[in-house]
């Protein structure tokens, strides 16, 4: 077997479509140089005839490229070697193509999610071949194909929705609109005779045995399902131990189970490690060309059987209840080609050091590379995946259903080999929208996609993939007559935060699972600024809208601030303001839902990464700076977490211990002032009162404790916060502030910084930020120094006479003192000497 990749000497040509006039001449009759994998916006981008998409507003300029039909053509030389096959491989098409080789049409596609084989061998000849491959206007496709089939409701402009495409390619609430054209994958030719492993499904289980890989080979002949003679023997070996099957010409597939006596488990992180095992399935008749994974033993269960709350929603591993602390993944890049392994590890790095233990791959997007899943295998981030249907009806006619099932085959198959995968979904919000977004009138009868849902795709994954559960959509209550969004049922969407209601609305909710809720904030200040350019910049700009996707956005930014900051009059306040109003959003949402535990399992915040330089709801920026929202987020997702929350018999505290031990200890709950008391010396552990309660939380378990009431009854939320110190326990402290930043007496001038050289790391900068009085979630926005700089903490909350220390890397050189200037160095309490329009 010889595969001969195909990615050099590729040309890109417009064929037809609305190109701009200043364009035109240029790309009349002209090929340019083509990049394999690809797509013609970066192509064309590479060549210089376009601006950077994502700067100012040139996505409505070059609205014309999703509306173009591009060719892509490459001339290749071959010689016949003498296989029996000769076979077109492409891993990605982007999305409508014709497959020309030597001008015989091969293939015709239409699916972004599936790989292609298509035999050639008659059309390639001996020296010169001219391969193109011609690429339907995305636009224009989706369109037409309303007109065929009838339009079928979806969000957004574009009805994405007829098409098996990424649906976020077309725009999004977060997501530029940039319908991409291009050989997005891989692309080669196969030569090669008598068989070939075409897929392995390693599925994985845990008995008594130990740890037992059921390995599915499916095999295909060169000569046909009806090859007579010869035969293989298909052999499979894991950490020494080996099984073989001897198959017949023809024969379409073989299973051999493996037992490792003694395999170790794998574990979700936080649970245990993550031993991973190399597997090889090799073909007697081609041992030099083995088909390589690894996999990890584990069993993944959910519990969803109905108890006296209503249905729960726990996903166990191993047989240990896993409390999930997750958050939503969108592609990482609008412009997919761009994404590499090193990118990927970074971002799955970002959801590691923010404590959290699961990636859901939002049904909007794309089946990632196997970089992606890899990653989350090596650190123990469980994934729940998505089948690639969002916010739209599906019709389930021939049309689409042959191409939905195709792609579901081929990513459950794929898939299969990561032990991080333990989840599969069937749709995001698409069964809510049918019983609550006046789909079924529009519809009138229609197919809309429950077919998928409940049934294709649960027959596919039993039929594939025995060993991981199956969930419907999301949100999704696991009956058929209740509402798909009911808090005390299954998985929910909150959504109604951030819409229409304060952030304090998420109290109302005792949630059983939060698979999505969000809160927006813009991206670091280098980020926005590199891409905005209206002069003067403020929040209702022209470029600064372009930046902001979600329907009166930055009107919901506004509204959000009231009752909790005072009114941004700059932009430099309202850029500080609404970054730490959505960190304080969805802190205040996620100890909410964890102090609930055990009877909510998990949330799943939205989201954790950006495709492009936009005010959104990620915790990570597209420039990949962590927002004060990641901060919140990796405080609220420890481990050990002490929250205090209102109750009905007062207020409380709750002690979260996600780790394998107990924890027992004293707490130390003092009223403290917010200004330093002169009459209680200079130490900062004083307070005006002080009492100690003995606390107790089981491993993996949740504890409640009444807080003295004198204590709370006592404070004066204006001038006097809650502390609550554990010698030992998780961040080792908890604050209750009896009010937002506009009803506390904060001092505008709090802390003083100070900065110099590391003396132990090349380049680092330590700021040392001292408070002299009460200093509420003081934050680096080191990106204003330096773009590229990083700062290991943030959200800190200092009382009078308390210091931190900020390590910033990446300075580049700056000089020490700027990390500590005042639009660098910020806390709430700044906003408080902000004047009120």
């Amino acid at each position: 077997m010889v595969f001969s990749p195909l990615h050099d000497g590729w040309t890109l040509e417009a064929v037809s479509g609305p190109v701009p006039d200043d364009l035109a001449a240029r790309l009349a009759g002209t090929r340019l140089p083509a990049t394999v994998p690809g797509c013609a916006h970066t192509d064309l981008l590479a060549a210089g005839l376009i601006t950077d998409p994502f700067d100012g507003d040139a996505e409505a300029a070059q609205q014309w490229i999703g509306s173009t039909v591009w060719r892509y053509s490459t001339v290749f030389d071959w010689s016949d070697d003498g296989s029996d096959r000769h076979d077109l491989v492409a891993e990605g098409l982007d999305t409508v193509a014709r497959v020309e080789l030597n001008g015989v049409l091969v293939a015709e596609t239409e699916n972004q999610h599936r790989s292609y084989r298509f035999d050639v061998k008659e059309a390639l000849v001996a020296g010169a071949n001219r391969l193109t491959i011609t690429f339907a206007a995305p636009v224009t496709e989706v369109e037409a194909r309303v007109e065929r089939h009838g339009a079928l409701p979806h969000v957004n402009h574009h009805p994405f929705n007829m098409l098996r495409k990424s649906a976020s390619n077309f725009g999004w609430d977060w997501g530029i609109d940039v319908a991409t054209s291009g050989i997005w994958k891989p692309i080669g030719l196969d030569s090669w005779s008598g068989v070939r492993i075409a897929s392995v499904r390693p599925l994985v289980d845990v008995t008594d045995e130990g740890g037992v890989l059921d390995a599915h080979v499916e095999l295909e002949w060169a000569g046909g399902e009806g090859a007579g003679g010869g035969s293989t023997e298909v052999t499979v070996v894991v950490d020494g131990h080996r099984a073989s099957s001897a198959v017949t010409a023809g024969e379409a597939s073989a299973r051999l189970r493996l037992v490792v006596p003694d395999a170790e488990l794998w574990w979700p992180r936080g649970h245990g490690a993550q031993p991973l095992y190399p597997v090889s399935v090799t073909l007697s008749t081609s041992p030099d060309e083995p088909w390589e994974a690894r996999v990890g033993f584990r069993t993944v269960t959910l519990d969803t059987a109905p108890d006296a709350h209503g249905t729960p929603f726990t996903v166990s591993v191993n047989g240990e209840v896993v409390q999930i602390r997750g958050a939503n993944w969108i592609p990482d890049h609008a412009f997919l080609t761009e994404m590499d392994a090193a990118r990927y590890r970074r971002r799955v790095a970002d959801a590691v050091d923010a404590n959290m233990n699961l990636l859901r791959v939002w049904g909007g997007g794309i089946y990632e590379s196997h970089d992606f899943y890899g990653a989350c295998d090596e650190v123990g981030v469980l994934v729940w995946q998505d089948f690639l249907f969002a916010c739209a009806a599906y019709a389930e006619e021939d049309w689409l259903a042959g191409e939905v099932e195709a792609e579901a085959r081929e990513a459950i198959t794929r898939l299969s080999r990561h032990a991080s995968l333990a989840i599969w979904n069937g749709n995001n919000e698409n069964i809510w929208g049918f019983v609550e977004w006046g789909w079924r009138a529009a519809l009138a009868g229609r197919t809309w996609g429950d077919g998928y849902y409940r049934t294709l795709l649960p027959r596919l994954v039993a039929e594939l993939d025995g060993t991981r559960p199956y969930s419907p959509g999301s949100p999704y209550s696991f009956g058929d007559y209740l509402h798909p969004n009911d808090h005390r049922h299954g998985t929910m969407h909150i959504w109604d935060v951030w819409n229409d209601r304060d952030y304090t609305a998420y109290a109302e909710y005792p949630a059983r699972f939060v698979s999505e809720f969000g809160f927006q904030g813009p991206p670091a200040w280098s980020t926005l600024a590199a891409v905005v350019h209206d002069e003067p910049m403020e929040p209702y700009g022209h470029e600064m809208l372009v930046h902001q996707k979600a329907e009166d956005g930055n009107l919901k930014l506004e509204r959000g601030l009231r009752g909790h900051l005072p009114t941004p009059t700059t932009i430099d306040e309202w850029h500080w303001a609404t970054q730490l109003n959505q960190a304080a959003a969805i802190r205040f949402g996620v100890e909410h839902f964890r102090s609930l535990a055990p009877l909510n399992t998990g949330t799943i915040v939205w989201q954790l990464n950006d495709d492009w330089p936009v005010v959104s709801w990620a915790a990570v920026d597209f420039d990949e700076h962590r927002k004060p929202l990641w901060f919140a987020l990796r405080a609220a997702y420890e481990p050990r977490l002490a929250t205090i929350q209102p109750r009905a018999s007062g207020l409380s505290l709750v002690l979260l211990n996600d780790t394998a031990a107990e924890w027992l200890g004293v707490a130390r709950v003092r009223v403290v002032p917010l200004e330093r008391d002169s009459g209680a010396g200079a130490g900062a552990g004083a307070g005006r009162v002080a009492v100690d309660v003995p606390v107790a939380v089981d491993a993996r378990g949740a504890s409640p404790t009444l807080l003295p009431a004198e204590l709370v009854a006592g404070l004066d939320p204006a001038t006097e916060v809650l502390v609550v110190d554990l010698d030992g326990f998780g961040a080792g402290r908890a604050v209750w502030n009896a009010a937002e930043v506009v009803g506390q007496r904060l001092d505008p001038g709090a802390v003083t910084a100070t900065a110099v050289l590391s003396d132990d790391s090349d380049g680092d900068v330590l700021v040392t930020v001292t408070a002299s009085a009460y200093a509420r979630d003081v934050t680096l926005l080191v990106d204003r120094a330096a773009p590229r700089a990083t700062v290991d903490r943030g959200l800190v909350t200092l009382l009078a006479g308390e210091s931190a220390v900020f390590r910033v890397s990446g300075a580049g050189g700056v000089e020490p003192e700027r990390f500590a200037a005042d639009d660098v160095v910020r806390h709430a309490g700044a906003l408080a000497g902000v004047a009120a329009l």
